[in-house]
């Protein structure tokens, strides 16, 4: 068997395992690039075996520090890997924050259709791009950034790393920066719309996080980012206010029953919030 193909097996049976601090995850993580970076280190667009996913085509590109090799981490691999375990479950998902369009691409491998919304130009060009040359047809981008209402906001493009790039006063950010304005989508319709969100928005996922009511988490489920140790107090206090369970990647997805539970980083995974009672693997 290939082995991403065993790669993507194992991270599904072993969700309890993909804690960071655990031999499980830092074993897949070498694995992962060892075998990523073979696949899609040429800026080429060459189509390659990707899993259970079929052929995928995506060019090397750098964005800064950070360059598409890293759009194949660990972290991304598990969601993709819940994204195939659950592609009888989901059929109207977000994508927010979509970059250059790997998880909206794997989101459509997976049956599901998808918004998905970029603010940045250069991004969402790329991301254009890449969703036609792997035929997404189930993908409608989106030249936006998500917000709580629909009008304008401030842009910062961080040169130095792209992938960082965010509304203006969602966190702190170095060095070279340009700012340009972005159009805004409210983000309470798309709740509604969506049985399932993936959101990376880059210290923005606070005030999308806080428009949820309990209502509309009966229909919801989402797989989040958080930024900082603010707004991951301000994530739990709001959720366990109206009794909806979150379970983070770093305590092996179970569910948390305080705020030191939830990430306050990328580096520490990501954040499954639902009102199931428990994460479906």
């Amino acid at each position: 068997m290939p082995t991403l193909d065993l790669l993507f097996e194992a991270l599904a049976e072993s969700p309890q395992s993909h804690a960071p601090n655990t031999a499980f995850y830092r074993l897949c993580k070498a694995t992962a690039r060892a075998a990523i970076e073979p696949l899609f280190s040429s800026q080429e667009r060459i189509s390659r075996k990707f899993g259970p996913f079929g052929e995928l085509s995506l060019p090397y590109t750098k964005m800064g520090a950070i360059d598409s090799l890293d759009l194949f981490g660990l972290d991304e691999l598990i969601i993709f890997a819940f994204y195939h375990a659950n592609r009888k479950r989901y059929r109207r998902v977000l994508d927010i924050g979509a970059n250059l369009g790997l998880h909206s691409i794997i989101m459509a491998r997976s049956g599901f259709s998808v918004k998905a919304f970029e603010p940045d130009p250069w991004h969402y060009g790329l991301l254009v791009e890449n969703l036609a040359a792997n035929k997404a047809t189930l993908v409608e981008p989106l030249a936006a950034a998500v917000s709580t209402r629909d009008g304008h906001a401030e842009f910062v493009r961080v040169l130095g790393n792209t992938t960082g790039s965010h509304l203006a006063g969602s966190k702190d950010s170095y060095g070279d920066r340009e700012c340009f304005t972005v159009p805004t989508c409210a983000v309470q319709p798309l709740f509604v719309w969506a049985d399932f969100a993936k959101i990376d928005a880059e210290g923005h996922e606070k005030e999308l996080l806080l428009t949820t009511t309990r209502e509309t988490m009966q229909e919801l489920d989402i797989m989040v980012e958080i930024g900082n140790a603010a707004n991951a107090r301000a994530v739990f206090e709001h959720f366990q206010s109206i009794g909806i369970g979150m379970f983070p990647q770093k305590i092996g997805w179970n569910r948390a029953a305080s705020v030191s539970g939830l990430p306050t980083s990328h580096r520490e995974g990501s954040l499954f919030i639902t009102a199931k009672l428990a994460m479906p693997w």
